[in-house]
């Protein structure tokens, strides 16, 4: 008898055990389920504000380009203005002997005289000539005057010597080509082209009075006839 309630005990003992471990493995699962639970609305809920605020973020982006492309068409119109005022602003006159920045390229291109002084200061002088087809600078000397010539457009032949009998240094010389004439030397640059040579000079020091404009060839002939 007592051998029966000794083993009836143990099997109620294990019993309550295993209802025990039953019901702990019941309410593990329950947590874990209400994690899992609580997860998917942490993420519904962060997915949820992404899908409302996505729209207003895009909006801002869109707001953000338009103010960005309004401004560099804006900065582009003033670059454009600013460089046609530059080339409107050409205006063909001596402006010795003041500080001055200028557009080479434009001021000789522009010129249509024979000769134009653009700058004449106490040392040194800068003038534009436009040579027409078939013309010629003209053979001459400058003694005490060493010269510097660039051709912007059109192209020539250049001839140097030591007398007008000898002009033994012959170059051709086409656009964006300088040419250094030594003082003493007698020089002449002629048009073989089929377009008027533009060109600017330097003298150093000056050659023609402040102001000098000479339409055409015979208009300067005249003056150093002078």
């Amino acid at each position: 008898m007592k051998l029966c309630l000794k083993q009836f005990n143990i099997k109620s003992i294990c019993f309550c055990q295993l209802k025990c471990l039953s019901y702990v493995r019941v309410r593990i699962n329950n947590i874990i389920q209400f994690i899992k639970i609580t997860n998917y609305i942490f993420m519904m809920r962060k997915y949820t504000f992404l899908l409302l605020t996505l729209p207003f973020l895009l909006l801002g982006c869109n707001e953000t380009n338009k103010q960005t492309e309004e401004v560099n068409v804006e900065t582009t119109d003033i670059v454009t203005n600013n460089v046609a005022t530059e080339k409107e602003a050409v205006v063909l006159k001596d402006y010795g002997a003041e500080p001055l920045v200028l557009n080479i390229d434009d001021y000789t291109l522009s010129n249509t005289n024979f000769r134009t002084t653009l700058w004449t200061g106490k040392n040194l002088q800068v003038t534009l000539m436009s040579i027409p087809v078939g013309g010629e600078v003209g053979l001459e000397l400058h003694s005490d005057i060493d010269q510097f010539l660039r051709l912007e457009a059109g192209q020539g032949r250049v001839l140097m010597g030591d007398s007008k009998e000898n002009l033994d240094f012959i170059r051709d010389a086409k656009e964006d080509f300088a040419i250094f004439v030594p003082a003493g030397k007698w020089h002449n640059v002629i048009n073989t082209g089929d377009e008027p040579m533009k060109i600017y000079s330097i003298y150093a020091p000056k050659e023609h009075p402040h102001g000098t404009i000479h339409i055409d060839k015979e208009a300067s002939d005249a003056d150093h006839d002078h």
